[in-house]
């Protein structure tokens, strides 16, 4: 992968060299910076070239996303002036926290179908307390993330609104 310093040590790389980086489609770059998340400089012929900060960029939309968030949050985690940046962040670690209590869950529900010996697990009393919950329908009683967050349309802005709960 070939990387071509400027002014010091600052690498610089082109859309495929910075795709290949990451195990990325360069299409996937092309489609972040339309959607206002990369910024690459240009050379006199046009071309995109990144450098550092951009892989920096990359890296954190890369783990963004794998965290469940979305581009537009994305975008505006990565936009420090963004209008209700601090409710879009908040609303994230709550979503953050639920998913990992609920991956809790099913990882205890999973020890313990490994190591039951009744041979229909849902016939188990232990096994069925993992479910309890669901079967007396107190899950899923709060709002969705999707449901907490709007995108305002003439804005494009992500705000919090209130929502209905969900039954």
């Amino acid at each position: 992968m070939k990387s071509t310093p400027v002014s010091g040590d600052q690498p610089v790389w082109s859309v495929g060299d910075l795709a290949a980086r990451f195990g990325l489609e360069t299409h996937v770059l092309r489609h972040w910076e339309s959607m206002g998340l990369l910024s690459p400089a240009r050379d006199g012929a046009g071309r995109r070239r990144y450098g550092a900060d951009d892989a920096f960029r990359v890296a954190t939309i890369m783990r963004s996303k794998a965290a469940g968030m979305s581009l537009e949050q994305i975008r505006v985690l990565l936009d420090g002036g963004a209008y209700d940046r601090h409710v879009i962040l908040e609303a994230h670690i709550a979503d953050l926290e639920q998913r990992m209590a609920e991956m809790e869950l099913s990882r205890e529900m999973t020890r313990h179908a490994l190591g039951c010996r009744a041979h229909d697990i849902t016939a188990c009393p232990h096994f069925r307390s993992h479910v309890q919950d669901i079967v007396d329908g107190r899950v899923g009683q709060g709002p969705t993330l999707a449901e907490t967050l709007r995108v305002s349309p003439d804005q494009g802005l992500v705000r919090a609104v209130p929502s209905a709960r969900r039954t």
